[in-house]
This record gives C-alpha cells, structure tokens and sequence, in this order.
C-alpha cells in the first residue's frame, strides 16, 4: 500500500489548511470577548469593561438588588428594622429593575448598540448624587419624623406612575427598535426611520417622558418633598436642554416630515412642547 507521505498533494493540501486556518484567525475580533460599541464606528470610551464578565456579574448584582427590593415590597416592609419599609424596597427594585431593562431591551431590539454601557450605571455623577440624596433625606426623615411618611395612598399613587413610565420606556425602546440610541445620533444611517406609531403617536420622545415621570414618581413612592421638587427641575433642565439639540439633527434627517410630527405631537412633559 503506498504511503500518504508518498502523495505528491499533501504539501500543498496541508498549506492550504494553514492558510484557511490563518485567515480564521484574522477574520475574528481582537478580543473575542468585546461587544459592539453603543456608537457603531465610535471606540467604546465607557469605564466598566465591555466584557460578558462584566456584563454577567451586573446582571447577577442588579437581580439580587431587585429581589431584595421586590420581598420588602410584597411583604409590606419588615418590622425587625425601623428602615426596611416596603416604600423603600419598591424605590430599590425600581432602580435595579430599570437599569437592567435598559440593558435588556437593547440587546433584544438594537443588539448593534448594546454594550456594557447599555445598562446606564455611568451616567453622570449627577445621576448618583441625586439617587444618594433621595435615599438620605427618605431615611433621615423617616427616623426623625416618622409620620411624615404615612401618607399610604401617596405611595401607591408613586408606584403606578412608577409601573406606567416604566412601561412606557421601555415599549418607547421596543417599538423604535434599532432607530432608538441612548447617545444622540449626529449622523443618518440607512436604515435610520422615523418612527410615528404606537406609543410615539401620543409622545414625541416617550423614553424621555417614560424616564421624567419615572424619576418623579418614585420620590412620591419615598414622599420625599425635597428630592421631588429637585428632581423635576433637574430632569426638566436636562430633557428640556437634550431634546432641543437632539432635535437639531431630526430636522436635518427628516426636514418637513420631521417638522409636521413636531407640530402635530407634544412631549407630554410639562412645559416642554
């Protein structure tokens, strides 16, 4: 029997696997590890490692948060602790819940703009001041003055305007698909749409409005007199200021359709046409 050694085409068959093999290789990622920029084409600048690691443990710390949250809620709260209210277990679930399903809607409906950044955690010390603050004045209060939090039918008013806003956000995401991003698009893709029905028939920008009333309800949740007045003018300034510029660049995608939307539907946020 004559021996494969002895076949005149194996050194070419051979090279030619690793010539296949090597251009595997430089057809993959150079860190198969990384995901998509929020931006495609724009480096990933963010701080938390784009990594499924991190994105894995963030899931897993967000979900134990809300879970925490969630058994304070359903059981009215714990009396072993003058602290571990069911207001606060709900105000703690809100914040995990929504900060996951920021990630969660994006890698279902725009996987091309989902990275770590997706989840919304670096957003601005502002951000977790205001989250800090909120915490501190419920807290203080509720030890020093207790009956001001007794207000029950005020809670459970914050927590359906908490449950509608987060719905509509998160629909808002759904249904924009991958026209939605959570940094503002200075440039028109292809495939860039104008979206006009469903909840955006009602709101020009309903994960702006979602995340307005969203914020403020949950300090009717917390009957936190201070952090309400503080965070509706810091959300006003903030949308007020961001949908102004954003905006800017519809027009200039869209021109007079872009317009005519304008014209026909509001924000929904107050003061905000």
């Amino acid at each position: 029997m004559a021996s494969t050694n002895d076949d005149p085409d194996v050194p070419e068959r051979f090279d030619a696997r690793l010539a296949q093999r090597a251009k595997a290789k430089d057809s993959r990622p150079q860190n198969p590890l990384e995901m998509n920029d929020v931006n495609p084409g724009q480096h990933y600048g963010g701080k938390l490692p784009n990594t499924p690691l991190a994105v894995s443990t963030i899931s897993f710390l967000l979900g134990g948060v809300c879970l925490l949250g969630f058994s304070l809620f359903v059981t009215g709260g714990s009396h072993d602790h003058w602290w571990t209210t069911w207001q606060l277990g709900f105000f703690v679930q809100s914040w995990a819940f929504f900060h996951w399903a920021e990630f969660a809607v994006t890698a279902g409906w725009n996987r091309g703009r989902c990275n770590v950044d997706s989840f919304l955690l670096d957003n601005g010390m502002l951000y977790h001041i205001a989250n800090g603050a909120a915490l501190s004045e419920y807290l203080i209060s509720l030890y020093l003055k207790p009956e001001w939090k007794t207000f029950k039918y005020m809670s459970s008013a914050g927590v359906i305007i908490v449950l509608l806003s987060q719905a509509l956000r998160s629909s808002a995401m759904i249904q924009a698909s991958t026209n939605f991003s959570h940094a503002i698009a200075w440039h028109k893709t292809d495939s860039h749409q104008l979206v006009t029905t469903g909840v955006y028939r009602w709101f020009r920008h309903p994960s702006y409005a979602g995340f307005f009333y969203w914020a403020v309800g949950t300090q009717v949740v917390l009957q936190n007199p201070i952090s309400f007045t503080l965070y509706i003018i810091i959300c006003w300034r903030f949308f007020s200021r961001r949908i102004k510029v954003e905006e800017t660049a519809l027009v200039r995608f869209f021109g007079d359709d872009y317009k005519e939307y304008r014209r026909k539907v509001g924000t929904k946020i107050p003061f905000i046409p």
